[in-house]
């Protein structure tokens, strides 16, 4: 007998295909998992007033903490962003996780400052990696009556999870003895159940090559996506900066001009604004898009106004109002921008899109950030926050404008 008949012989081996979560559990976990790398995102902010206080660092330190997190963050989305559109999105969510679990245990055991920077450099790495691929994999692993929402979901957790993340971890400061143990002992349990979940669920790309040419740092949207990402620019500048004065300076606002030490106030003050921004993003995914993006670049503009009537005048109960009118305004811009692009790119390339949405955001979200605080030195914090909010609502004004003309037929 031929070698081939033998072969032809053999009884066929069966591979059986391998088992995944069904798509609605393996969507939910995946958006929970989503909400938890924000969560983690916000969840440090309350504690700085306690590190500052129990270790003794000067301010700057609280800048260096602020700034090794946006730029791991920005230069893991310019090198690691599309890379999921190659070799798959479990494999680079399973990563991520897995980055975010030691990044918390490293804050759940810091000794000093210095570990702080360390962990926000590997929470910045992570949070890279997982923004982009989780986006597109949202979209991806919908139920097919639910592709809208993938991408609604996909837009406003990250504000909802920093939100979450600011307020609860400000209500465990006020309530319970060891805070930090809690917070983060909790997120590294999640994140170890998230790895699990993506490990579960189906693959929504097949792997092709280039993975490794993908790892060079560019910024690539697709043909069809272009002119509204173009047009999106000044509305995701606007939108992420006003995130950045909310998040970045309002413990400095709350400490400096109103004279209040409460990591409950601090995690309230900072979360407010994700949080209506989620629920705004949520409840007016119904409203045409494009009507979002304009109404919601306005209220920005009020937003950053009460803010600096707040500032001026005094008042606390002000700046509250403040982040609720500025967070729903940024939540229904940005839920809107992301609904209009979600459609435009191919699958294979939704994540390096989005990639190039969450770069020039936190791009917006980090830089004027920093350089308000070099600011405050300088010319003093309120000073710094008006030109702040003036910048914002100059930028949301260009915003509103390029929106009208993407409604205008193109000749």
């Amino acid at each position: 007998m031929s070698t081939l008949e033998e072969t032809d012989s053999l009884p066929a081996v069966i591979t059986r295909p391998r088992r995944t979560l069904r798509p609605l559990p393996a969507f939910v976990g995946a958006a929970i998992a989503f909400v938890a790398v924000s969560f983690s995102v916000g969840a440090p902010s309350p504690l700085f007033v306690l590190y500052q206080r129990e270790w003794g660092f000067a301010d700057w330190m609280l800048t260096v903490a602020f700034a090794i997190y946006a730029i791991t963050l920005l230069v893991t989305l310019l090198v690691a962003g599309s890379l999921s559109d190659h070799i798959g999105r479990r494999p680079v969510l399973i990563g991520a996780l897995a980055l975010e679990a030691a990044a918390m245990l490293l804050f759940l055991f810091a000794s000093d400052i210095g570990w702080i920077v360390v962990a926000r450099a590997v929470q910045g790495i992570g949070t890279g990696a997982a923004m982009a691929t989780f986006s597109a994999s949202l979209v991806e692993l919908a139920p097919e009556r639910h592709k809208k929402l993938g991408a609604v979901i996909g837009s406003t957790a990250p504000l909802g999870g920093i939100a979450l993340g600011a307020i609860v971890t400000g209500l465990v400061v006020q309530v319970a003895a060891q805070p930090t143990v809690w917070v983060f002992s909790a997120l590294v349990l999640i994140f170890a159940a998230g790895v699990f979940v993506v490990a579960g669920s189906r693959e929504t790309v097949t792997r092709r090559p280039g993975a490794v040419r993908s790892l060079v740092p560019r910024l690539l949207v697709p043909p069809a996506a272009r002119r509204e990402f173009v047009g999106a620019l000044p509305l995701l500048v606007a939108s992420w900066m006003l995130s950045g004065l909310f998040i970045g300076l309002a413990p400095s606002i709350v400490r400096g001009v109103f004279h209040v030490e409460s990591g409950l106030v601090n995690g309230t003050v900072v979360g407010l604004a994700p949080a209506i921004g989620a629920v705004a993003g949520l409840v007016l995914s119904r409203f045409p898009a494009r009507v979002s993006t304009i109404w919601g670049l306005a209220v920005v503009i009020v937003g950053v106004g009460l803010t600096v009537l707040s500032v001026t005048q005094g008042m606390l109960w002000l700046l509250f109002a403040a982040s609720f009118v500025g967070g729903a305004g940024f939540g229904a811009a940005f839920s809107a921008t992301m609904r209009i692009l979600a459609p435009l790119a191919p699958a294979h390339q939704r994540a390096e899109m989005f990639a190039g949405v969450y770069l020039v955001s936190y791009l917006a979200y980090g830089v004027p950030a920093l350089a308000a605080g070099e600011l405050i030195g300088v010319i003093g914090l309120t000073s710094t926050v008006v030109w702040y909010a003036t910048a914002i609502a100059l930028v949301a004004a260009a915003a509103i404008v390029a929106q009208l003309m993407l409604v205008r037929p193109r000749r």
